[in-house]
């Protein structure tokens, strides 16, 4: 069957049974609002459902995701079920996949497919890095699982540095589902009150030794100061130390475009509003380049997001950076 009829029949399925998706959406959700202030980030549950969807679809194994997503606490199972339901029963009657939720994710970024994308940049990240170094540090780790993915032969030591509330519920999480954690040192720590770098050590990160630092979605949530901070904290790691990131510009947080104005809001009403953006003034990569050089660090891979041409700026990116 030609590829534009499958994915027309994908569709036009996905359409009809819309307000499966929304009804589920809505369960997800509402409960989401109804646990606010409970201290346990909200945002990082986008992360979790977008490798635990393309777990289901069969593009990217992940059985840490799609355990983790059974015990979310106060989220009932039926919401996230309902929601993928559709996209499932069209997958698998047509065995198309949607652009957002292929892996490794292709082409151009737009802004409602950046947490799907970025998957694919950290994944690369591990694979490229952890060949030649021993440690493995995520900050502000959330619900990811990539510490169940790797090799089980013990040569990588793993620390998860997180907010104690989160880092909790986490744990218990783990415990609950049957995740070895064995291997994982947790870390409790808040990135703009607490020296997160004197806890990893304490908890046996060894300073002068290289470390791969994952800093996913985090980044946007933080004030300029803790940013700089976490920057400096790094660069005074070994020679050799890398750490991936991501970003916004201040586009994504002036912007008026109806996307943006509608993804601040409702960050802003989850508890955890966006607060951080390199400079968008074209171009950007020298705009990042200079932020790491006064922390310390240099640019290396750099992957802008939007286009950069007259009138248009970029709205974020995907970075690595060196300890050199």
């Amino acid at each position: 069957m030609h590829p534009l009829i499958v994915a027309g029949v994908f569709y036009i399925l996905s359409g009809l049974l819309f307000p499966v998706t929304l009804l589920g959406y809505v369960i997800w959700t509402g409960s989401l609002f109804v646990r606010r202030g409970s201290g346990v980030s909200t945002t990082a549950q986008g992360p979790l459902s977008a490798r635990w969807t393309e777990h289901l679809l069969g593009t990217r194994k992940d059985e840490g995701a799609d355990r983790l997503m059974r015990v979310l606490p106060g989220v009932p199972s039926l919401g996230p079920r309902l929601m993928a339901g559709p996209l499932l029963f069209a997958h698998r009657l047509t065995g198309y996949v949607p652009r957002a939720f292929r892996y490794p994710f292709e082409g151009e970024v737009p802004p409602r497919y950046q947490a799907s994308a970025r998957i694919s940049f950290f994944d690369a990240a591990v694979d490229q890095y952890l060949t030649d170094i021993g440690q493995f540090v995520i900050l502000g780790a959330g619900f990811d699982t990539r510490a169940f993915r790797l090799p089980e032969d013990g040569a990588i030591r793993v620390f998860e540095v997180d907010t104690p509330k989160t880092q909790a519920l986490k744990r218990e999480m783990v415990k609950k589902v049957g995740l070895d954690s064995a291997r994982v040192t947790f870390v409790s720590a808040d990135f703009e009150k607490e020296d997160w770098l004197e806890r990893l050590v304490d908890a046996g990160f060894d300073i002068g030794k290289p470390a791969l630092f994952l800093w996913e979605g985090v980044l946007i949530y933080l004030e300029k100061r803790a940013v700089e901070d976490t920057l400096r904290k790094i660069a005074s790691t070994a020679r050799g130390s890398v750490v991936a990131f991501d970003y916004f510009t201040t586009e994504s947080l002036e912007s008026q475009a109806l996307y943006w104005r509608l993804a601040r809001a409702g960050t802003k009403a989850s508890g955890e509003p966006l607060k951080f953006g390199i400079d968008s003034r074209p171009p950007v990569s020298e705009r990042l380049a200079g932020l790491l050089l006064s922390c310390g660090l240099s640019l290396g891979a750099h992957q802008v997001l939007g286009q950069e041409t007259e009138g248009k700026r970029a709205w974020g990116g995907f970075a690595i950076a060196v300890v050199k």
